[in-house]
């Protein structure tokens, strides 16, 4: 728990004040029965009306008291539990967001979601009330069994026959009770996992048509978080009834026996009044700590989840830098026999024995099968991933040498699944570079082919993009995405697989723009057409994870089996055959001018149907 202090120590003084402020409630209720015993035996007794009604005072007083403890109390308390929240959420959405994409691969959305929602509120309803109940019930029990010994030690043999029956019960209901609350959370997990996926996705669910599918797993997802939910709640269900039942039982024995000493003259009527209080005390008190007990139960099971990510290992960091000042300044990337397995244990490596170098400047096309470690190979530039054997080095120097921020500062990414975010254009473009000026910005939408569709809309570069910009087409978000990485103005450019969605007339452009927006940067190129990578000044060919070609164009066209499989399944044979000898610009050109009758469909999306 020491860990946790630092969420404490900030708010120290509410930690102690609240607790502090209900003993002062505590003290009222205990010596509010007292006072209505006094008032009984002497008051009433003796028919002392002016005992009676300064007594009334003092209690009328207490009562003050008491409300000011009570809501002193509960203010201090909130604070505190709202602001220990607050902080741990903080640091565990920053140490999510130092995850590399490892660490990411062991936690679903949804989890870490729940984690970072649900579980911290279990924390934080925790701690409040825990501080209102930690001192007020231990206090009120010690008080109201003494106040009850002192006025009658026979009787209180029945409140200590009845106390370690119910602590008994306690221990029983939170021993059965922990483990289901942490099954239920599990399945809160999963079911926000599952609302998340289908809310993301509702465009797929609805174009195949879907829904009734989506609905029956949902429905059991939901059914299964029922059910755990039901499970846990169970064993927690009979508490409330069977402690009622114990204090009205030992309520009702109190009487019996305190109305025969009455009887007897062994004890006064105001006595019995304020001795049945006292017990009622002792019981609510005993409730009270179950009550706390019982949501500690809950409450643990999320505080370790909780830890179980402050804990986790962040496998990608600056630790060990060499240069943590150093940053990106040429772009020459070098591969050294790189190995890298995703899952450490496996036998199998997602890319084995790598090597190949390209200087600042060039341009890299990488081409190869579904599954040949392409983009993997890529993520290891920028140290999205590390590697398990070998180096990968920039401009002479390992990657991890570099600080993550210098490195990733000088490398540009459009990842294969393009991602943008809620606002308008021009905020997510500037990404990029958040002190870009318009001028800059309508540049490298330009440069990326965007410009004229964004200019399309109405409300321009301000256009509102729905969550993931839903509300524009695949090519607009690729090209959305370029313009992004091209403000950025990295040393190394990397392009994965970026404009699948763009006509070939719409790639050529972009690919032409290369040449001036990003003259001296490296660009590598993943591409699934191979008139994407024509150009490049190198090629590299990758099958199953390993080089199996490198080289240009026209020399893999001679050598490299694997690349001309690749490029007579996509080129006419008989045109492929005369472009064997020519060179590459002019077999994309060819392309791209073939293809640009074809470009109308995507640019009608930019223009109108577009923004849906």
């Amino acid at each position: 728990m020491k860990r946790y202090w630092k969420y404490i120590k900030p708010y120290l003084p509410a930690f102690i004040i609240g607790p502090m402020m209900m003993i002062v409630e505590v003290i009222g209720e205990v010596a509010l029965p007292k006072f209505m015993a006094n008032i009984i035996n002497v008051g009433a007794v003796d028919h002392n009306v002016p005992y009676i009604i300064s007594m009334g005072i003092t209690m009328i007083i207490t009562a003050l008291l008491m409300m000011a403890g009570g809501i002193g109390g509960a203010y201090f308390a909130a604070k505190a539990s709202i602001s220990f929240a607050a902080d741990l959420r903080s640091d565990v959405f920053d140490k999510v967001q130092k995850f590399s994409f490892a660490n990411l691969d062991k936690f679903s959305t949804g989890s870490l979601v729940t984690r970072l929602t649900n579980d911290i509120t279990q924390v934080q309803n925790l701690i409040n009330m825990a501080l209102r109940m930690m001192l007020r019930a231990p206090g009120m029990l010690i008080g109201a069994l003494i106040m009850a010994l002192t006025m009658n030690a026979q009787l209180s043999i029945v409140v200590l026959v009845v106390i370690p029956v119910l602590i008994l019960l306690i221990i029983v209901i939170i021993k059965t009770a922990f483990p289901r609350f942490d099954a239920m959370q599990k399945k809160l997990d999963a079911l926000n996992s599952h609302i998340q996926e289908m809310l993301t996705n509702v465009r797929v669910i609805k174009s195949f048509v879907r829904g009734s599918y989506e609905e029956e797993r949902f429905v059991e997802s939901n059914k299964e978080l029922k059910e755990s939910s039901l499970s846990a709640f169970r064993a927690v269900i009979l508490t409330m009834p069977i402690m009622m039942m114990l204090m009205n039982v030992t309520t009702l024995g109190i009487v019996w026996f305190g109305g025969r000493q009455i009887l007897a003259g062994d004890m006064p009527v105001g006595d019995l009044t304020a001795f049945t209080s006292y017990i009622v005390q002792i019981l609510m008190s005993l409730m009270m700590l179950a009550m706390v007990l019982l949501q500690s139960s809950r409450a643990l099971a999320s505080l370790h989840r909780i830890t179980e990510v402050l804990d986790t290992e962040v496998t990608l960091s600056d630790e060990g830098c060499a240069l943590p000042d150093k940053e990106v300044m040429r772009g020459d990337v070098e591969f050294r026999d790189v190995t890298f397995r995703y899952y450490k244990e496996n036998k199998e490596a997602v890319l084995s024995h790598v090597s190949f170098r390209v200087k600042g400047g060039q341009v890299l096309g990488i081409i190869g099968s579904t599954g040949s470690g392409k983009t993997t190979l890529v993520q290891m530039i920028p140290r999205l991933y590390d590697v398990d054997e070998g180096a990968v080095l920039v401009d002479g120097v390992n990657v991890k040498d570099y600080s993550l921020k210098h490195l990733r500062d000088g490398v540009g990414m459009v990842l294969q699944k393009n991602v943008l975010f809620s606002g308008t254009i021009v905020e997510n473009l500037m990404w990029g570079d958040g002190a870009a000026s318009m001028e800059e910005v309508r540049a490298a939408a330009a440069a990326a082919a965007a410009d004229p569709f964004v200019s399309s809309f109405t409300e321009g570069y301000l256009t509102e993009l729905g969550q993931g910009g839903v509300n524009v087409s695949g090519g607009q978000k690729q090209r959305l995405c370029i313009a992004r990485a091209l403000l950025k103005k990295p040393k190394i450019l990397i392009l994965d697989d970026s404009t699948s969605a763009v006509d070939t007339a719409t790639e050529a452009k972009i690919r032409e723009s290369f040449h001036t927006t990003l003259k001296g940067a490296t660009k590598i190129i993943i591409a699934q057409r191979i008139t994407s990578v024509m150009d490049a000044d190198q090629i590299l060919v990758l099958d199953e994870g390993s080089i199996v070609g490198l080289g240009t164009h026209e020399e893999l066209l001679a050598e490299c089996e694997a690349y001309q499989e690749i490029y007579y399944s996509q080129m006419d044979r008989k045109s492929a055959g005369g472009a064997a000898d020519a060179p590459a610009s002019a077999v994309t050109e060819a392309a791209a001018s073939e293809a640009a009758g074809n470009s109308s469909a995507d640019e009608g999306a930019g223009t109108g149907g577009g923004m849906s």
